[in-house]
């Protein structure tokens, strides 16, 4: 004769009940599409590119693709100017100062260089300024494989006769949590 466990007692044997398996697969199921949101989410949200058949530049990138939900930032032309709107003397002061400002108000919103995804620059002497505004331009843009797209045309002259450079930035940030 044999007998029926006790289920009010404890036992070694594994009873799985139908409850308990199918807790089981949902458990599964749910760590399995949460691993698969997570791995969407991994894609990266910029993409800098040289497609082939273009050239590779070394100073910035032709494509930069934006993916999924973001903020976009627009500055305003930064020009060489300090906080108590005074110009810097020269261009090399001057580009840093622009670089400088850039980098205050994108911190005031949570970006950095690494979100700048398209520069225009203009300079309104490209002979004597250039090389020196391509120096300090790629000292704030140390990874070369995220370089954004640039345009630098020169122009005669900006709103103030005292401006070498002005430079406007658009960049991507991730949204506001």
């Amino acid at each position: 004769m044999t007998t029926e466990p006790d289920p009010r007692m404890p036992s070694d044997e594994p009873n799985a009940s139908r409850r308990d398996f199918v807790a089981g697969a949902v458990t599964i199921a749910a760590v399995a599409g949460a691993a698969g949101t997570a791995q969407a989410q991994a894609q990266p949200m910029l993409r800098f590119s040289n497609p082939p058949g273009m050239s590779n530049p070394p100073t910035y990138s032709h494509v930069v693709e934006v993916n999924g939900p973001h903020r976009t930032i627009y500055l305003a032309g930064q020009t060489g100017v300090d906080a108590s709107g005074k110009p810097a003397e020269g261009i090399r002061a001057q580009a840093v100062q622009v670089f400088e400002n850039i980098k205050t108000a994108l911190a005031s919103v949570g970006g950095g260089f690494e979100h700048i995804v398209k520069l225009t620059s203009y300079l309104t002497n490209m002979d004597e300024h250039g090389a020196v505004y391509r120096e300090v331009r790629a000292s704030y843009f140390p990874n070369k494989a995220a370089l954004p797209a640039s345009t630098l045309p020169q122009i005669s002259r900006l709103a103030n006769p005292a401006y070498l450079l002005e430079v406007e930035v658009i960049a991507i940030l991730p949204p506001k949590a």
